[in-house]
């Protein structure tokens, strides 16, 4: 097995958007059909199906966004270079990629995922443990794990807490929701500072240069007064890209804003709440949301940070 970094090129990208793909749909049940998974460096797609050791929620690619997904792909392996690799086998066959992140000393993991074909062969701990070691100066660490149980020993076993993890998912019944009770805003650019301040106080190490991924490619909602402050990704979609604030008042007002913001008919989705979030909770009920569980919040030295509610993507 050799380990190759996934290059800046749309050649990667699409390489590990098509691996990246194939486990998000593995993982939630979906069609097993075959998936070509492009290879990089010019080598030969795999037709077999993939099936995850890990796939985080909403880090596959965006459904109909191909070029959205390879951007992002690009995007991390531009900014850490060393947290973004690609596992192939004796033959050259890509059979794995893994993508992870560095802000401010909080390492997070955005993708691992494996062919089936090459699972128990230590193929997705060598994704693993390269992609650890890229953060291992980092005190804090956070992964979003689905509910394959390999995924949850695989993480535990490398030392993280698991979090047991809800989702609300559903058509948002605006008639049900309280007003928000202050001022929110269409946030820009502008507000650039503000997100990082509040990342810093809640996980430790700002988005940084993942802000202005997100502000090219979802809406964005803040909420600032003398009490507190906050901020609210929503995608087109209406999934709940990113969450977070001050206080659970500004948590509420800003998802309640968000949640009301969606056209009639919407279907709304809202991730990776741990128990930490039962502000969110409340909100989705009051909306006419499902609550169900999904996986696990993993993390190293660090409690789930609250009101918060992390990307998939970029957690």
């Amino acid at each position: 097995m050799l380990l190759q970094p996934v290059r800046d090129t749309e050649e990667d990208a699409e390489a590990v958007r098509q691996l990246a793909e194939a486990s998000f749909a593995a993982s939630h049940g979906a069609d097993s059909g075959t998936a070509g998974a492009g290879a990089p460096h010019g080598q030969k797609p795999s037709p077999a199906p993939l099936v995850p050791v890990r796939t985080a929620h909403g880090a596959g690619p965006d459904p109909g966004q191909p070029a959205r997904s390879r951007e992002r792909i690009r995007h991390l392996a531009r900014t850490d270079p060393g947290g973004s690799w690609v596992a192939a086998d004796a033959d050259g066959r890509p059979v794995g990629a893994a993508q992870s992140l560095i802000r401010e000393g909080t390492w997070a993991l955005a993708l691992l995922a494996v062919l089936p074909e090459a699972q128990g062969k230590g193929v997705g701990t060598a994704l693993l443990e390269r992609t650890m070691r890229y953060g291992r100066a980092c005190l804090r660490g956070i992964i979003s794990c689905s509910r394959h149980p390999v995924a949850a020993r695989t993480y535990r076993k490398a030392g993280f807490e698991l979090h047991p993890a809800m989702r609300l998912h559903g058509t948002v019944d605006g008639a049900r929701l309280a007003a928000p009770d202050g001022p929110v805003i269409v946030g820009s650019p502008a507000q650039r500072d503000l997100m990082d301040s509040v990342d810093r106080r809640l996980r430790g190490g700002a988005h940084g240069v993942d802000h202005e991924f997100l502000l090219r490619h979802h809406r964005v909602f803040v909420s600032d007064d003398l009490a507190g402050s906050g901020y609210c990704y929503l995608r087109e979609n209406g999934r709940v890209e990113l969450l977070a604030a001050t206080s659970r008042r500004h948590a509420t007002r800003l998802l309640t804003t968000a949640l009301l913001s969606l056209p009639e008919g919407t279907r709304a989705s809202v991730h990776d709440l741990t128990a930490d979030q039962q502000w969110a909770v409340d909100v989705g009920l009051a909306a006419g949301l499902e609550l169900t569980t999904a996986g696990y919040l993993c993390l190293r030295g660090m409690r789930p940070p609250s009101p918060y509610i992390p990307s998939g993507g970029f957690l």
